[in-house]
């Protein structure tokens, strides 16, 4: 009898450690005392730290789940004050990642906030918080981005030279641009014929904003692009000229600033604002010889 009840208790301690016994079924619970449960990986593992600043999608909700705050939120999270604060909670969380935690309501809004309680959220001791990081930043980075913004308030132009100026510096890109201020890094050498006017070229393509984020792949949609090099129309300024640069067989990465990119206007679809430099990851995977009309003449490119 006496085994029997050392192996019980043994399988109940087991189980409690591994939140079978959680208050809140799904949800763990932290050192701290509060509950979370993680909805969504990220792919980055680091973690923001004291001094970063963060961009949120942050829900304040009952415990019933009714929502009484939704918003977007940038801020600096601080060392917590006080164990199970909400500055805890988005220390826990890296660019990506998403979860729900059950904090106290009292602490909230009496420690954090500093102010009363809601009259809507008095019977209960404890809320829901809804967090969805969408960025961290380091302090240096804030500032720089703010350096960018105060430009941007001068002159949207002068704005894109600022944040342009920075990637590069960021990068270590130590090539020149061309006369149009195209940069071009080869990654893989072609060992095909360079593109002339009249050719019919195959591409696959990737287009990015400089911080990484993709707004257009021919990869991903599993669709190679094929055009005549040098009839109107048929690519913006700016990767007619990287197109023309590269052999068959190539694949390259060029950073093209707006004036040949997108320009003062944008993309027509909206999804690249004015005055935005982007970058194009290009494989030229295919070059069938055209009649090379020379009438089609485009200066070739330096």
């Amino acid at each position: 009898m006496n085994r029997n009840f050392i192996i019980l208790l043994i399988a109940i301690v087991f189980l409690s450690s591994c939140d079978y016994f959680s208050k809140y079924p799904g949800y763990k619970k932290s050192k701290s005392g509060f509950y979370y449960k993680l909805e969504k990986f990220g792919e980055s593992s680091q973690k923001a730290k004291p001094g970063d600043y963060i961009t949120a999608d942050i829900l304040y909700l009952t415990m019933n789940d009714s929502v009484f705050f939704e918003g977007r939120r940038k801020l600096q999270i601080t060392d917590p004050s006080f164990p199970g604060s909400i500055d805890e909670c988005f220390l826990m969380l890296a660019q990506d990642e998403k979860a729900t935690f059950i904090i106290s309501t009292n602490d909230f809004f009496g420690k954090t906030l500093e102010t009363t309680v809601p009259q809507f959220l008095l019977s209960s001791s404890e809320m829901k918080v809804t967090i969805d990081i969408i960025e961290v930043q380091t302090e240096n980075d804030f500032y720089r981005e703010k350096e960018a913004f105060l430009h941007w308030i001068e002159d949207f132009g002068d704005y894109e030279k600022v944040i342009l100026r920075q990637f590069i510096e960021q990068e270590k890109l130590e090539m020149e641009p061309t006369s149009s201020g195209l940069f071009h890094v080869t990654i893989k050498q072609g060992d095909g014929e360079s593109v002339q006017v009249g050719d019919t070229v195959t591409v696959h393509y990737e287009g990015k904003f400089l911080n990484g984020k993709f707004f257009d792949s021919t990869k991903r949609r599993n669709s190679p692009f094929q055009f005549v090099y040098g009839k109107k129309w048929q690519v913006i300024t700016g990767l007619e000229e990287a197109i023309g640069r590269m052999k068959e067989g190539e694949r390259s990465i060029f950073i093209l600033p707006s004036q040949i990119g997108f320009g003062e206007s944008g993309s027509s679809t909206g999804i690249i604002p004015p005055y935005t430099s982007t970058i194009f990851e290009v494989e030229l995977i295919e070059l069938r010889p055209g009649p090379r009309d020379k009438t089609l003449d485009l200066n070739k490119y330096d």
